[in-house]
C-alpha cells in the first residue's frame, strides 16, 4: 500500500515489547478528494532503528503493509487505529503553483 500525506506528529523512537528492537512512529493525515473531505488518519511505524529524518508538517510517501491496531481506550472501551508497517518512507516536495503554471504555458 502507498499513502501520500502530511506528518501530524514528530517521529518518536519506540521499542518493541517482544523483540526489544527500535522503530520510529508518527501520525499521518492523508488528504481526501471528492465528497468526503475529512482526512484519513494513520499511525506509521518505520521498522528501522535509525531516524527517518522526517519532521512534523513534511509531505511524505509511505509504502508498507496496512493493518488495524486494536486496544482499550482510557475509558476502557475497545477502539482501534489504522496502522501502516512501513518499509519505506520518504519526504517529497510538491511542485509550486508558479512552476506548474510555467510548465503548462510551455506545453501550449
Amino acid at each position: 500500500m502507498q499513502v501520500f500525506g502530511n506528518i501530524a506528529t514528530e517521529a518518536t523512537r519506540k521499542e518493541s515489547k517482544t523483540t526489544g528492537k527500535g522503530y520510529f512512529e508518527f501520525r499521518l493525515a492523508e488528504s481526501q478528494r471528492g465528497v468526503d473531505k475529512e482526512p484519513t488518519w494513520y499511525t506509521v511505524r518505520v521498522m528501522k532503528d535509525e531516524d527517518p529524518g522526517l519532521a512534523k508538517g513534511d509531505f511524505v510517501k509511505v509504502t508498507g503493509k496496512l493493518k488495524t491496531d486494536f486496544y482499550l481506550s482510557r475509558e476502557g472501551k475497545p477502539t482501534g487505529t489504522l496502522l501502516i508497517i512501513a518499509f519505506e518512507s520518504s519526504k517529497i516536495t510538491r511542485a509550486s503553483a508558479a512552476r506548474l503554471g510555467a510548465e503548462e504555458e510551455a506545453d501550449v
